[in-house]
């Protein structure tokens, strides 16, 4: 997740050294210390732009752009992240997301941790959560607030999404996003090229400043793409939503017969009836031929 200024686990749990992890029911869990990237893992960090730095060219935000101008000219140190909650939070989860992920869809991620420099333009680069190996879509895990809004964290990080289908040349990205504790969603978007070209031309100008020394000026961010009709959500620990799913499943079978009566009633009617009434039900036939079915006052 390099729009965190931390590092993700690796693909494989138990892969890392066991010393510095935690063991959780015979897996290797990072220690808090491993999330955080090393001195030189952030000195590389200035060479070039991530799909992180290109969520924040995008922001409009004058002082985080301000700010990562300043990291990328090494006249400031990069951001202390490591006792922020969210961020550590996110990092700390992102394992979980993938096999939960997996597990939801039945699809394998791979590729993680996996660093892609763009062929086209040396100064761009991006580290994959990882990709779907079925379609080869660019994979990106997220662990956000409860309340917030599916289409606003798309949003978000589209910058990010756009700038690593571009460097990676992949048509599709998916984002898999926790939210707070309660609710699963998976959106996929597809890459734009008028949002890519948009992006591409901002990160240039911001790398140009970044090269000259000349103060980066904000931009206004394209307008987003709209995520794809594919978004997969879990509502296992909503309430109202276990409500509607227990009276749907109470009831069906009652439906079922409620329709199967109303199309008998229906049938026994004659066209040329006007109203028909008996055993607490009163059916009219309105001038253009419409049928209503009502209980009988």
């Amino acid at each position: 997740m390099d729009n965190l200024g931390v590092i993700a686990p690796a693909d494989d749990d138990t892969s890392v050294s066991p010393s510095p992890h935690l063991p959780l029911h015979g897996r290797a869990w990072p220690s808090l210390q491993h999330l955080v990237l090393a001195p030189e893992a952030c000195f590389e960090r200035r060479h070039f732009i991530g799909g992180s730095d290109a969520n924040i060219i995008l922001s409009a935000d004058p002082e985080k752009i301000l700010r990562l101008w300043r990291e990328k000219r090494a006249e400031t140190e990069p951001e202390d992240l490591s006792c922020c909650l969210p961020v550590m939070l996110g990092c700390w989860t992102e394992t979980f997301n993938r096999h939960w992920f997996e597990q939801l869809t039945g699809e394998r991620i791979c590729e993680v941790g996996l660093v892609v420099d763009c062929d086209k333009q040396p100064w761009r680069r991006c580290t994959l959560d990882g990709t779907v190996e079925s379609s080869g879509a660019v994979w990106e895990a997220k662990h956000t607030s409860a309340f917030a809004k599916p289409e606003e964290v798309l949003e978000r990080y589209m910058p990010q999404l756009q700038h690593n289908m571009a460097v990676v040349g992949s048509e599709r990205a998916v984002l898999s996003v926790i939210f707070g504790n309660h609710k699963f969603e998976i959106m996929e978007v597809a890459a734009d090229w008028l949002y890519q070209i948009e992006l591409l031309d901002a990160e240039a100008d911001f790398w140009d400043c970044v090269q000259t020394g000349r103060l980066p000026v904000p931009v206004q961010p394209p307008p987003p793409p709209k995520g794809l009709a594919v978004r997969e959500i879990c509502f296992e620990g909503n309430n109202a939503w276990a409500s509607a799913a227990f009276g749907w499943l109470e009831h069906r079978e009652a439906a079922k017969a409620h329709a199967a009566a109303v199309s008998a009633i229906k049938q026994l009617v004659d066209d040329d009836v006007k109203r028909a009434f008996g055993h607490g039900v009163d059916v009219r036939r309105s001038k253009s031929g419409a049928i209503t079915i009502r209980e009988l006052a």
